[in-house]
């Protein structure tokens, strides 16, 4: 079994992967009821702190809970007992058979962590390839030309050439997103039908102003980076590494439209090198970099990758365009 917390860990993609000893989640928190340190289990099973899990070991010892017995009686107990920020519509605490999905908030973020067992992630492997996989970077292989990908993943889409069998995506994941009102309200990935990767960069260029301002923000921000009669795309990634705080947007990204004044905006933005800890890594047909914020904050990430890439690893491809529409991998699915 693998428990996965997404927050703002300092490790590249943002997320903490910790491989379990237990067949099912019922078995994880059987092992761990009735600890004298709850806080202190807690932190030496999954690596490190994970915001308010502890709480529902804390009740049991005080209370004397008994162990649940069953998967719905480990619902109750969590819906009961299990500490969560902003649940209003009672729906941040996601149990099944196989896994246990929670959202909350540290009053700075919000974070999600999950418990899946090994029978989920072979059952969907689209669905959780990208949350299992805990190194930097993703593999770079691309299949030949002509390859095919197809997914079921919201995106939205962004024309800036004649249709055709192929396509670039874009995933960013940040802690202050400029179309969600936080880092777990996601709106989903970007795609630009008709284009492989190296072709993405005179794309953007090529588009007349009027036509970028009903782009959503990171289609935008990522025009703004490329500069004039630029070829590689990575390069305006290496610049988004070069860009202070957490928001790292140009002021006026909705207001100046001619692609020479927001990049210029942009470079005088830019510190004189990626911030220490930053890793950038190009590949022919995905580009993809963490960049280091701050100690408190992490690392955010921006992917691109066009259907070449997705088609050679499409468990990975799918899962995280998933990951960037929505905090649970199920959603969209019936519960048991």
């Amino acid at each position: 079994m693998y428990f996965v917390c997404r927050w703002r860990d300092e490790v590249p993609l943002s997320k903490r992967v910790v491989t379990l000893p237990d067949a099912t989640v019922l078995d994880w928190f059987r092992r761990g009821w009735a600890r004298d340190d709850p806080q202190g289990w807690v932190e030496s099973e999954l690596d490190g702190d994970v915001y308010s899990l502890d709480s529902i070991f804390e009740e049991a010892l005080e209370r004397q809970l008994p162990p649940p017995q069953s998967v719905a009686e480990l619902r109750d107990l969590l819906n009961e007992h299990l500490w969560v920020e902003g649940d209003d519509d009672g729906t941040f605490i996601r149990l099944d058979t196989h896994t246990l999905r929670v959202r909350t908030d540290d009053d700075e973020v919000d974070l999600a962590y999950y418990f899946v067992d090994d029978d989920a992630f072979a059952a969907s492997p689209d669905r959780f390839a990208f949350m299992r996989h805990d190194t930097w970077p993703l593999p770079g292989d691309a299949a030949a030309p002509g390859a095919a990908f197809s997914h079921s993943v919201p995106v939205r889409t962004v024309r800036i050439a004649p249709p055709g069998p192929d396509a670039v995506f874009s995933v960013r994941l940040c802690w202050k997103p400029s179309d969600a009102e936080t880092n777990l309200d996601l709106a989903g990935a970007l795609v630009f039908p008709g284009l492989t990767l190296p072709g993405l960069a005179a794309g953007l260029r090529a588009v007349d102003a009027p036509d970028t301002r009903l782009w959503p923000p990171d289609a935008r921000l990522l025009r703004a980076l490329t500069a004039p009669d630029e070829k590689d795309v990575g390069m305006a990634l290496e610049r988004y590494a070069r860009l202070p705080g957490y928001d790292p947007s140009p002021a006026n990204i909705g207001r100046l439209w001619a692609h020479d004044e927001i990049h210029r905006e942009t470079l005088e933005m830019m510190t004189p090198e990626p911030s220490l800890g930053s890793l950038i890594r190009s590949d022919q047909h995905i580009v993809q970099v963490a960049r280091y914020i701050d100690d408190f904050f992490g690392f955010d990430q921006w992917f691109l990758f066009d259907t070449r890439w997705a088609a050679a690893n499409q468990d990975l491809a799918r899962s995280l365009l998933r990951y960037a529409v929505h905090w649970d991998p199920y959603d969209g699915m019936p519960s048991e």
